[in-house]
């Protein structure tokens, strides 16, 4: 899949949770391997993890790929929205 057709697809958590939408991505070109999304959260999702919804725009994090379980017409997770919480994203 090329790179810039993942840009605008929904994540979505392992449990069915809407968390947000591919807003861009990171390579490391030591190894030209994608290493995190950019996902733009949901409000929901933000408020979920208790982070603050500027008034425009959106609350953006840098998921690790090792967290995708699968790429089709969304993203699927391997981790579940309680999951998300505990775990370290970078802002």
């Amino acid at each position: 899949m090329k790179a810039n057709k993942i840009n605008g697809l929904k994540v979505i958590t392992a449990d069915a949770y809407e968390f947000g939408e591919v807003d861009g991505t990171h390579v490391n070109v030591q190894t030209w391997m994608t290493t995190h999304l950019d996902v733009d959260l949901t409000k929901d999702a933000a408020e979920e993890l208790g982070l603050t919804k500027p008034r425009f725009g959106s609350v953006t994090v840098s998921l690790p790929i090792m967290y995708v379980k699968q790429v089709a017409d969304v993203i699927t997770l391997h981790k579940s929205i309680s999951d998300m919480k505990i775990l370290q994203i970078a802002k």
